[in-house]
């Protein structure tokens, strides 16, 4: 199963204590992929449309234990398609609560949004990417769907895909501020590892091609130093210059791997790295001159 489809797997185990908070869930899930219908008596009828087992059995038993009232489900196997499809129907005037739920309380909120990813919303593998999408029918559920999750200090946004609009969120920490919203624990404990295993992964490449780069600044620069020394040898000699440049001069050319420390302990009179990059750029201005020259 998907990363997406555990997190559903889990939020359609999860079921509120409170009566207005199951409500709420319920309506975000017929919002998402469903309907209602009033007819002139006052009967509401409700339907759900799904092609996941487990938001029908959510929608199912919420039904079933907020209104105690006949929920028929029938079940479609789609040819072509190793999948089916559920058809959820309830019908009786106590529906009309769901028609008027309103998602004002904090608890309230979290069950609305735990509804609507729960009928209509994916997540991608976070190992690959971070994205946290719920696809709405119209701009209207959309943005009401976007404020909702924003009261929780959240940036989600809105655009549109054909005919429908999304909502979204793309910064890992924001999804795992979503999935606590929704109280998806489990998923929140997963993405959590995995991030931690992302951000160590790049810590360490951040530093090799940190040191690859050293080394290869090192490398270049000992390369320079070498034609330099080299160009100053076969041109003048060494006899003329001074004899901390000399000294430099060979030891660099006998140990051309030599970092600037090992370098300077490597000297007749030791000296210190600053002491020896200021003889090697002398020797590099010295063999710039006879270049001109």
């Amino acid at each position: 199963m998907s990363f997406s489809g555990n997190i559903k797997e889990e939020l359609s185990r999860h079921y509120a204590k409170a009566r207005h908070c199951s409500l709420a869930e319920l309506s975000a899930i017929v919002h998402m992929c469903g309907g209602f219908q009033e007819d002139a008596g006052g009967t509401c009828s409700l339907g759900v449309h799904t092609e996941n087992i487990a938001v029908a059995r959510k929608c199912f038993t919420l039904i079933e234990k907020t209104f105690n009232i006949r929920t028929d489900i029938a079940v479609r196997r789609n040819t072509g398609r190793d999948s089916s499809s559920y058809f959820i129907h309830a019908r009786g005037k106590e529906l009309l609560a769901v028609k008027n739920a309103s998602a004002q309380a904090v608890c309230c909120k979290r069950s609305y949004i735990r509804g609507a990813f729960l009928a209509a919303g994916s997540m991608s593998d976070p190992s690959k990417s971070y994205h946290f999408e719920i696809v709405c029918g119209d701009e209207a559920r959309a943005v009401h769907l976007r404020d909702i999750i924003n009261s929780f200090d959240m940036d989600a946004k809105i655009v549109p895909r054909k005919k429908t609009f999304v909502v979204y969120l793309k910064e890992g920490s924001q999804i795992v501020d979503i999935l606590n919203v929704m109280e998806a624990h489990i998923a929140l404990m997963e993405l959590e590892n995995v991030r931690i295993l992302k951000e160590m992964r790049n810590s360490v490449n951040r530093k090799v091609n940190c040191e690859t780069a050293n080394i290869n600044k090192t490398v270049s620069a000992a390369v320079r130093q070498m034609e330099d020394i080299s160009y100053i040898k076969e041109t003048v000699g060494f006899d003329k210059l001074p004899e901390g440049l000399r000294d430099v001069a060979l030891t660099r050319l006998e140990y051309p791997e030599a970092t600037l420390k090992e370098l300077g302990n490597l000297l007749r009179e030791p000296l210190g790295k600053s002491g020896v990059n200021h003889r090697l750029r002398k020797l590099s201005e010295i063999a710039d001159k006879l270049r001109e020259q």
